[in-house]
Formats: structure tokens, sequence, C-alpha cells
């Protein structure tokens, strides 16, 4: 089999080749510029806990150095303290230059066999049949490549949308930020703030922590306003840094600073025959505290799995519909919820006549998409296959799975989300008493014996495993644990017939006749 194309290196496209190489599979990754992410500590990302989870299982290295984790989430409203949030019970979110992400991921795939990485070259010209696509570069690799699959993560100018002649309608300019990184010492240490209707200056500003006492700061501005000069650009931080230090402006050095204009827009399509798209080649987004980023590595991580069952096994059209109809869809939702809050949180109308129902105040509203919570914000739940739910859980079918401790018949112990990634199902056993006996007492007791019978004869490869406890489920509940960690289906206890036709509805049915022939066959579980 010809390796998957992968257009673009930043972030996105150099996680989608990790997750690729996880999965077993190897791909060809065009970056059209040198190799290298310029220095930018005023551009930055949020991870929250699954796509924190995904860059450290990818093997960027630069997230515990480089990154820092929010202590606590801090409102204010005018000169006064709205509300302080603590992460006791979540993880906190980790906020880390955009730069450095790459630079780790880049790293991470530098050494890794099965990604051939490709600087400066340009794609020109894509060319599909039945069994493959074809690319044509040009620069220090002007030629011909050839994949399996081909998927632009090249950015809001995608090369690959445009030859694909996929429409990207949208909004211009939504939201604008002069935004600042600077080292000083602020009231509140590595905790993370949005003031709103300060004293002066714009009517909103942020501050998040980066390490080593730098942080970066962003101000709303006018959607469509006057040039931020750098003398505006200082009094804003001026103003600002004595508005939280008792009226006077502290010591501070200015490092990096820019104007961010967000847009929000979603491609028509974003599938057409063997080329796929992702990142900001999919979707833009932004605003109210969303993260354009995190959506694309969600991307990055959905299509990956699919692109490895395709690879390995072969893969049904309605398996590799499925990401375009799962996360356009999710990244739809967050847009749509975006554009139905703004008017209230940027105009002053209601909350409640936008979005029906809602009791939360507006920075209760943006605190979400800040942190990860609610519409704005809350990790995608995906329309499972099959309508699966024998035992009710704390996740519903097609939400993530909790992170427990899980047990593998070899016997290592390991959070659930580590074991995500590797091309594989997950089925989880919920057997109290496991995280305290010998292994040698449960692993031939019980509904052991059966339930790896009937794991060993699921259609796709798949990996068994024990808890000792999952929320809310009861004793004995068996859950299927889709590769990128959405939870497909439960079941009372060992049912071989169901869990095998779970498992079949998450492939998406057989393979399609042409790609089975075309690949090797590989074992069904390890």
């Amino acid at each position: 089999m010809d390796p998957v194309i992968v257009v673009g290196a930043g972030p996105v496209g150099l996680s989608l080749s990790l997750a690729l190489a996880g999965h077993g599979v190897p791909s060809v990754l065009l970056d059209e510029g040198p190799g290298k992410d310029e220095p930018r500590p005023a551009r930055s990302v949020v991870l929250h806990a699954d796509t924190a989870a995904m860059a450290h299982r990818l093997g960027c290295t630069t997230l515990r150095d480089e990154g820092a984790h929010f202590a606590a989430w801090r409102t204010m409203r005018r000169r006064q303290e709205a509300s302080r949030i603590t992460f006791e019970e979540q993880p906190a979110p980790l906020h880390l230059p955009q730069h450095a992400l790459a630079r780790g991921l880049r790293d991470s795939a530098t050494t890794h066999p099965l990604i051939q990485l490709v600087t400066d070259c340009k794609l020109d010209t894509l060319e599909q049949d039945e069994r493959g696509i074809t690319a044509h570069t040009r620069g220090s690799e002007t030629t011909w490549w050839r994949g399996s699959h081909l998927v632009g993560c090249d950015g809001a100018r995608s090369t690959v949308r445009k030859l694909l002649d996929i429409r990207f309608p949208g909004r211009t300019a939504v939201e604008r930020h002069a935004v600042a990184a600077l080292r000083a010492e602020l009231p509140w240490p590595g905790e993370a703030l949005l003031h709103r209707n300060p004293s002066a200056g714009p009517e909103e500003v942020t501050a998040r922590p980066l390490p080593d006492g730098v942080w970066r700061l962003d101000w709303l501005l006018p959607a469509r306003g006057d040039l931020v000069t750098p003398d505006a650009l200082v009094t804003l931080i001026r103003d600002t840094l004595a508005g939280w230090c008792g009226g006077t402006t502290p010591p501070y050095d200015l490092i990096d600073t820019g104007v961010h204009t967000l847009h929000h827009r979603l491609a028509r399509r974003w599938r057409d025959g063997r080329a796929f798209l992702a990142g900001d080649a999919a979707h833009l987004l932004g605003a109210l505290g969303t993260q354009g980023v995190e959506e694309g590595l969600r991307d990055a991580e959905n299509l990956a799995w699919k692109l490895a069952q395709a690879w390995h096994q072969g893969a049904s059209e309605a398996l590799l519909d499925s990401y375009e109809d799962e996360r356009r869809t999710a990244v739809a939702a967050r847009l749509r919820a975006a554009d139905q809050a703004m008017p209230a949180l940027r105009g002053g109308s209601g909350l409640r006549t936008l979005l029906p129902g809602s009791t939360r105040s507006a920075h209760t509203l943006l605190t979400d998409g800040h942190l990860g919570r609610g519409p704005l914000g809350a990790e995608p739940v995906y329309a499972p296959p099959v309508a699966v739910r024998e035992v009710p859980t704390a996740t519903e079918p097609g939400g993530p799975v909790a992170n427990v401790p899980v047990t593998a018949p070899d016997g290592a112990t390991v959070p659930l989300r580590d074991l995500l990634g590797r091309g594989r199902l997950l089925v989880l056993l919920v057997a109290p008493g496991t995280g305290v006996w010998d292994r040698r007492h449960w692993v031939g007791a019980g509904l052991m014996p059966r339930l790896a019978a009937a794991v060993s004869a699921l259609p796709v490869r798949s990996e068994l495993l024990v808890a000792d406890s999952y929320p809310g489920a009861p004793a004995h509940t068996v859950l299927l644990v889709r590769p990128d960690g959405h939870l497909a289906a439960t079941f009372a206890g060992v049912r071989p017939a169901e869990l095998y036709e779970a498992a079949d509805a998450v492939r998406g049915g057989a393979p399609e006749p042409a790609a089975a022939a075309s690949t090797t066959p590989t074992a069904v579980i390890d």
C-alpha cells in the first residue's frame, strides 16, 4: 500500500502524520516551508484534557517545559471579582505557544520511521483514481507523489481545497484582538483572568500564564476599526497592568505583539474521493474563547483511525464518510453556538432570547469557551452508528470516555486515554476488585474467558481491558470504545453477538470489495 500524503506541516498536519504512525500507517508529510517554526509567544494555544492527552501520546516533548497549566480561572467585571474556578476535579487547561507545540510535534515526526517529512515543496496538482491519489509538488522536490489517500492540512488558504474546488463560506472579521506577550508580576501568579468592562481600555481583556512569568494578554477590539499603533498598544498595556496592580504600572518586559483577526468559515465538503480536509483548511473559528488549533487536532484524531482501518483492512465508504459527518457537524455546532451567543455577549441583548432556556450569565458562557465546557467548548459527542446502551453510564454513547485507570491482560495498569490511538477498539469490563486482586486470580475467572473469546472474534483489531470502576456503571458492564476514545456501546455482561454487531457498526460495515482486495489482511487481535 502507498503511504497517506499529508499536505501542510503545522500542528494539525504533524499530529495527523504522528497519529497515522501510531496506527502503523506510513505517511509523506509535505511542508511548504523550511521546516522551522518562528518563535511567536503572542500566538499561543490552549489544550484541554483530550487534546493535551493526544499531544502527549504523539510524543510532543514541549508540553511540560514550555506549557503552563492554569492554577485557576478568575473572572472580573469592572473592579469586582465575579468568580474563581479551581481544577481539583478536572484537568486544568494547558497553555503554550503554538510554535512550541509545532516544534515538539515536529521533533517527534522527524525521528519516526513511518513519516517522510519533505520541506520547501509546494503542491500544485492532484489526480485521483480507483486505487489511489497522485500529487505533484514543485520546489526542493519537484516530483509526483503516490498515496493511498491525501489530507489537506494546509491552512486557511488551502491549496488542496482550491484544487478540489470546495467552497469555503462564512463570516469575515468576527472578532479582532490586540495581543501581547510580556513578562511581569501580576497579582494572581499562574491564574488566568477574564476581565469584562475594566475601568480603562477595551470592553474585555484576558490574561493567560505561560512559564517563567510570561503572560499572553488579549484585548477585544472593534471588529472594524483603526490600526493598532505601537504607541496605542503600549498605552493598552500600561493602563491594563495599572488597573490590576493598584493604579501603578509594574515593571514589564514586552516580548511579542500582534493583532489577530478571527474569521468563521466552514468548508462545504471535507471529503472528495480519496482527498480530505482538516484543520484550518476545513474550518476557521476562534471567537468567544473557542480554539481553532484544538478542533484541528480533533480532526486529526478522528480521521487517523479511519484511514488506518482503510489502509490495513479496507474500509467502507460509510466509515470514510463518517469523518465529515462527525467532525463537520461538531464544528458547525460550535460555530452556531458562537453566532447565537455573540449578539448577547457583544451587543448587550438578552441571552435568554438567543439561547432559549439559558439562565447562565455572560461571563459564565465566555468561561465555558475558554475552559472547554458547554456548547462553546466541550469535547464533541458523535452520533453513534448503533444505539446500543443496555447499561446507562455517566458517558453518553458517542461521548468521550472517562480517563479511568485500566488494566490490560498483561497486568499493566495505565490511564485509559494512554491506550488510544493504536488502531484498536477497546473493550472494557467493569470488574470491582481487580485493582487489588492479583492478576492470576481474575484473568481466568468469571466473565473474562467468555469475554476474551468474544473480543478475539471481533471483525477489527481489539484489545480487552479491565477497570475496577467506571463512572455510573454497575459491575459487569462492558463498554466498547472507539480508537479515538469515544464510547460506542455499553452492554450488561458478555453479549458476543451484540458486541460483534456494534463493532461492525463502528467500522461502518464490511470493507468495499475493491478496498478489501487492495489491502493485506492483518490479525484480528494482537
